[in-house]
């Protein structure tokens, strides 16, 4: 079996649009949250969201390109063109070689909203413009960057709920293991407007702790009221260790195991069982001792069914094992499609900086989180491996264990 490693990370968050601004607010426990009044006027029950806005590309790529592109495949495009440079991968590079392309997207909500809202309107589907088919379907990611990119290799949209991300990222991981592939462009990418969370509000989903937006997103917390939807895209460049070498790329780290499951159970409410089975196999394909693992970013969004059954999940596989647990959600929302991706870089920036960022506004534990080592401060430590949890609706389940090189 291959090994596999990162050589490249670009990240668009609302925490930062490079990977040291990034790192900074991890440091400093910056949040990304804020209240949008447009929200509250359409009448949205929670105006909370993540501050992110769209990436100016004109005079980057052309208009005949940016018409294609969705908010989704604009955070993309950024976050991969920053991957890239950072993997010592340029586009002469790219033409002569197979690349490939898996990236996590589940919606286009705004582009086709618009698309059809026009239609309702105008009554004439031709005022639509040639761009709408290409920004409405669900693999616009994957097909601009495909295109943008000349990328040759797979070119696949994993739509895999709030875990799209990580399973792209673990299904790249198993590409290039079995020598399919040399290099897999990875990654997540969650389109931020009202469009995009307008029925995630409608089911009473998000916090209204609208007073304090900064102290809305409380991951594992007794007083949680809901998650806040947060998004941007995140991209890692997986790649063999032997065409890292080869080319003589930085290696960052590399990824030891990715396991999965589905809860088979109820389409919107966790189980303890499902998240086990995928920590399990994530840590067995690892081939490591569980004791070497140092930190874990959990999934947990600040629901109230979702948090505890986690907690319950990770206290069942790593018991009285005192590993710090903390979500980085605290701080950004819940990035959902991106996030299986972006809580990937944010721990390899913690663990290349020796810190854990901590679990904000994490105050009072409930029964089930009070098993575990959730520290609302930052904590230097140093640690060489991390496991990452990321699950989402309908019961899909992925877990990586990544670690420093």
């Amino acid at each position: 079996m291959q090994r596999v490693v990162i050589t490249g990370m670009g990240i668009y968050s609302c925490l930062g649009r490079s990977l040291d601004e990034v790192r900074d607010s991890l440091f400093l426990g910056r949040s990304g949250i804020i209240l949008d009044p447009v929200r509250k006027e359409m009448g949205f029950r929670s105006g909370l969201t993540a501050a992110l806005p769209l990436p100016e590309l004109k005079g980057e790529l052309p208009r005949s390109q940016r018409v294609y592109m969705p908010q989704p495949a604009q955070y993309a495009y950024c976050a991969t063109r920053d991957a890239l440079k950072a993997a010592g991968i340029d586009q002469d590079w790219l033409d002569s070689h197979e690349v490939g392309l898996l990236y996590g997207n589940d919606s286009t909500a705004d582009a086709v909203y618009k698309s059809i809202s026009k239609i309702v309107e105008k009554k004439d589907t031709m005022l639509c413009g040639s761009g709408a088919i290409f920004q409405s379907m669900n693999s616009t990611v994957t097909m601009n960057l495909g295109v943008i990119f000349h990328l040759k290799g797979i070119n696949l949209t994993v739509s895999g709920a709030c875990a799209s991300g990580s399973h792209a990222i673990g299904l790249g991981a198993l590409l290039i293991q079995n020598g399919l592939q040399d290099i897999v462009v990875c990654g997540g990418a969650q389109e931020v407007n009202p469009a995009a969370t307008g029925s995630f509000d409608g089911i009473s989903a998000f916090s209204v702790r609208e007073d304090n937006p900064s102290a809305a997103s409380r991951p594992f917390d007794r007083d949680r009221d809901g998650l806040v939807p947060g998004g941007g895209a995140a991209t890692v460049i997986l790649e063999s260790y032997e065409s890292a070498v080869r080319r003589g790329a930085p290696i960052i780290a590399e990824v030891l195991g990715y396991g999965f499951s589905s809860n088979g159970d109820h389409i919107s409410s966790p189980n303890v069982d499902g998240p086990s089975r995928s920590l399990e196999m994530a840590i067995r394909r690892s081939g490591i001792d569980i004791r070497e693992i140092g930190y874990i970013n959990a999934h947990a969004t600040s629901t109230l069914v979702g948090d505890a059954n986690e907690a319950r999940a990770l206290y069942r596989v790593f018991g009285d094992q005192r590993t710090e647990v903390t979500s980085t959600k605290s701080q950004t929302g819940h990035e959902m499609w991106m996030a299986g991706a972006s809580e990937v870089i944010y721990s390899i920036l913690m663990m290349k900086n020796d810190f854990i960022a901590g679990n904000l506004n994490f105050n009072h534990p409930d029964e089930a989180s009070e098993k575990l080592l959730i520290p609302a401060e930052r904590v230097s430590k140093h640690f060489d491996t991390f496991l990452s949890n990321s699950f989402g609706f309908g019961g899909t389940n992925s877990t990586l264990v990544i670690r420093n090189v």
